[in-house]
């Protein structure tokens, strides 16, 4: 962001959130954090200016001018270098990268458990299907609404690899070649997002070995895809699901994504839905 092209209102209130957002900080940060004597008649209750700016390897200058709002050139390296100093959390190292004007910084992607409230909104979902799945596309946690729908079975733990090696869900989805399609062109997204990250290859390779539909695809550099958009299955004796599905990402989890399905309206999906859930014997355990 340009932010020389913004308004000057905008300008404005951008340098007055710069300085209130750093001095917050700085004024958090005792000298004893970093390993500094407080010394006497100190009247700043964090860290001098001229203290950030030793620390980050910066011109005392230069920190005032971040610090007021100016609108001078800084690089992501330096913003880090004052967002350690500060011990900024992910969230305000980003807000730190945006008031300057720049792209923020890419989360690491996260390992950690699904949280208990995501699990209870993946419970509480039903008899909708839901489910969350890493940068991988491996399904980490899913309802029973969604292994019914989408007719999971215990190899099933990915999403790309079921779409192409699950002969029996592949049957099921309508208009199966543009639905691969357009998770192949996700897939490839995701994977530039993560350069340095070899298990995006790893799985391609992979699914080029066992799927040649999806080796073709492949073939095709598709790119991109939508965050919702509509899936539709066919079950024989029942008739057509229809969803509106809406995928959203979980900050407590970088790299992880959530993804709702609901009825698409005026396609019977609800009453449908119902009968396909309700009636399944299956457990509600929501651990993939």
């Amino acid at each position: 962001m340009d932010i020389s092209r913004l308004p000057a209102d905008a300008r404005q209130r951008r340098s007055s959130e710069m300085r209130a957002f750093l001095r917050s900080r700085r004024a958090r940060v005792t000298p004893a954090d970093v390993g500094m004597p407080a010394g006497e008649g100190r009247r700043t209750p964090g860290l001098r200016r001229e203290e950030v700016a030793v620390l980050a390897g910066l011109g005392v200058s230069w920190y005032t001018w971040l610090e007021q709002g100016r609108d001078i050139n800084v690089s992501a390296d330096v913003l880090d270098a004052v967002a350690r100093v500060l011990r900024l959390e992910p969230a305000e190292r980003e807000h730190l990268h945006l008031l300057a004007g720049l792209n923020p910084p890419r989360a690491t992607p996260a390992e950690g458990p699904v949280p208990d409230a995501v699990r209870r909104l993946l419970e509480g979902w039903l008899p909708r299907p839901a489910y969350v799945v890493d940068r991988h596309w491996n399904v980490i946690a899913i309802n029973r609404a969604a292994r019914i729908v989408f007719q999971c079975d215990e190899y099933d733990h990915n999403c790309l690899v079921s779409l192409f090696t699950n002969a029996r869900y592949r049957a099921a989805v309508v208009d199966w070649h543009n639905a691969a399609r357009a998770m192949v062109g996700m897939f490839r997204a995701d994977a530039a997002r993560y350069p340095d990250d070899p298990g995006f290859g790893r799985l391609a390779a992979d699914m080029c070995a066992a799927s040649p539909a999806f080796a073709e695809i492949w073939a095709e550099l598709p790119v991109g895809g939508p965050t919702h958009g509509t899936k539709a299955l066919e079950f024989p004796g029942l008739g057509t699901l229809t969803f509106e599905a809406t995928v959203l990402p979980l900050p407590e989890l970088p790299g992880h994504r959530l993804s709702l399905h609901i009825p698409a309206p005026g396609t019977g999906t609800e009453a449908l839905l119902e009968r396909l859930v309700v009636s399944d014997p299956g457990s509600a355990d929501t651990a993939a």
